[in-house]
């Protein structure tokens, strides 16, 4: 499997915000900026209008962290450069190792822990390159 994320290496921070919408959160680096990207299905995408309004606790700021964003899947980081997007990495929401055991409160007899759903990622209302 290829790189999900390869097809939008190179965009703009500006033309990623306009087809996924305004990020979680986003954190300065050394290097550049992350944004984050909580979403459902196959990526990110931009709330409906009405939704953007109530959703952003800082008015007009358009990187303002949403006040509810609890019902979501998947993670995304977008890792920016220059400006420019890098590299975007993916994962399901609470996602734990596949070694992880828990202690069955009945027998006490360890037992798997059932993973999350793997996330799949693209940006749906992002031309490609």
């Amino acid at each position: 499997m290829g790189d999900p994320g390869k097809p939008y290496v190179g965009m703009s921070k500006e033309e990623i915000i306009a087809c996924a919408g305004a990020p979680y959160s986003s954190y300065a680096q050394s290097t550049g900026e992350t944004l984050t990207y909580h979403y459902s299905g196959a990526g990110p995408v931009p709330a409906p209008p009405e939704q953007k309004k109530q959703d952003n606790s800082g008015g007009a700021n358009p990187l303002a962290p949403k006040k509810s964003d609890k019902n979501y899947d998947c993670t995304a980081s977008l890792v920016f450069e220059g400006g420019r997007l890098v590299r975007a990495s993916f994962a399901p929401r609470g996602v734990i190792s596949p070694y992880t055991e828990k202690k069955d409160s009945k027998t006490g007899e360890l037992l798997p822990v059932q993973l999350p759903e793997p996330c799949t990622f693209s940006l749906p209302n992002c031309a490609r390159r």
